[in-house]
């Protein structure tokens, strides 16, 4: 499968000399994931759905969680028809930790260890005003954002730890570091989840590795919400002068799913186009 896979980047740049092949083998072998288990909650949709594929692509055994069932049936059928590879879809509400204990029964049912946890599912409703936040809202927040994560990490960590190892990875927000007055309970927990990234680095050593991709505005579903101010300030924010494609978070995800990261441990990885500068 490597080779194969190697091979079709090779031919893809229009090359397919012997040397070239063995070299793009040689640089796949970094990042190769054949038959892992890689678990992404909120994977049927935006930055999860394309971790999700990019997973399948690189001969992981995926399985893909988010709240609608429907959805992950979807993303699973679709990612299957892309690359061949099933995917297990897994719904789970992660905001609630018996779902989440659920989740993890349910992946080890079918195939008996997790090799990597991606803590992806998000949100962030809006609100008129700071006082306008009811607590109930705010719990909902924290609850997805930063306590069912924490009890995925605990559980899926441990049981990692008590067996071959494991990777898990965080999803934050540039919000962390740089938080707007439209999304404070949002960035409240995804700043939880960075000192939550650096805290489990250490619990959960020397046999699994946390580490954190913070991302900056990306065009995913719900962009489609955005004005044309928010655009604007967007374009001024961002050094790139845009938003990011949802392909381009695979890079930092591939690389702390495998080996290729196999010494990075407790990092904070920006994929922001330079939008939080200084931090």
């Amino acid at each position: 499968m490597l080779q194969s896979r190697a091979y079709a980047i090779s031919r893809s740049y229009g090359v397919n000399r012997p040397e070239t092949v063995m070299q793009a083998e040689t640089i796949a072998q970094y990042f190769d994931l054949t038959d892992r288990v890689i678990v992404v909650t909120g994977g049927s949709r935006g930055l999860g759905f394309a971790m999700c594929r990019a997973f399948a692509r690189a001969g992981a055994h995926v399985v893909i969680s988010s709240r609608k069932p429907d959805a992950c049936e979807r993303a699973a059928q679709q990612i299957e028809s892309e690359t061949g590879r099933a995917c297990l879809p897994a719904p789970c509400h992660v905001g609630d930790w018996e779902a989440c204990d659920a989740l993890v029964q349910t992946v080890n049912e079918r195939y008996g260890r997790i090799d990597v946890l991606v803590n992806n599912a998000g949100m962030s409703p809006l609100y008129e005003s700071p006082a306008t936040v009811s607590r109930a809202l705010f719990d909902k927040v924290i609850g997805v954002n930063l306590a069912g994560p924490f009890r995925l990490s605990a559980v899926i960590g441990e049981q990692m730890a008590r067996g071959e190892g494991g990777a898990i990875i965080n999803v934050s927000s540039i919000a962390a570091v740089a938080p707007g007055a439209a999304e404070l309970p949002y960035a409240a927990a995804k700043a939880g989840l960075n000192n939550l990234t650096q805290g489990l680095a250490h619990a959960l050593g020397p046999k699994v590795r946390c580490n954190c991709i913070m991302p900056g505005p990306f065009l995913t579903d719900i962009a489609q919400a955005w004005g044309e101010e928010t655009k604007a300030a967007l374009v001024a924010m961002v050094p790139l002068g845009r938003a990011g494609e949802a392909e381009e978070i695979v890079g930092a995800a591939l690389y702390l799913a495998s080996d290729a990261s196999r010494f990075t441990n407790g990092a904070i990885i920006k994929v922001d186009g330079g939008a939080a500068f200084g931090n």
